[in-house]
């Protein structure tokens, strides 16, 4: 039994936090439908649903809309780089022409393993925050 279920067996709302609902990538409105398919880091690839199966909202809201999570993934990106980067030096790589490719190499594998995540957060980045109208909603939830 999932908790929409146990809330309305009792007669009560259940109320998910906004936090947890982006960190367990669920439904902007409704925080009880999965956005995506499939764990994060796993050997069937995330794929992002179309539509929440619990209060039936679009994610896709037009198309090209997720277009914009681009942006937001570059931007997680580049502080991933200078995190690593920084991390590196802290930890004792001299910053001098001979380390140039261990800064390189520690570098490009913190980009492709922090790929999957990337991908997932900047389109929850995208729902939660940045869609004007796309708001909590526990009255959308459908009847079953």
């Amino acid at each position: 039994m999932d908790k929409a279920e146990l809330g309305k067996q009792n007669n009560t709302e259940l109320r998910v936090s906004e936090w947890s609902g982006f960190i367990n990538a669920k439904c902007p409105r409704c925080r009880i439908g999965s956005i995506f398919t499939g764990a994060m880091y796993g050997f069937k690839i995330q794929k992002m649903k179309d539509v929440c199966e619990v209060c039936d909202l679009k994610f896709e809201r037009e198309p090209g809309y997720f277009y914009v999570s681009m942006f937001v993934s570059y931007a997680m990106n580049v502080a991933e780089i200078i995190f690593l980067g920084v991390a590196a030096y802290v930890l004792g790589l001299d910053i001098v022409y001979e380390n140039l490719w261990y800064f390189v190499a520690i570098i490009f594998a913190g980009v492709l393993i922090f790929s999957p995540f990337n991908y997932r957060y900047s389109r929850l980045v995208l729902l939660y925050w940045l869609s004007p109208g796309l708001h909590y909603d526990p009255s959308r939830i459908k009847k079953r």
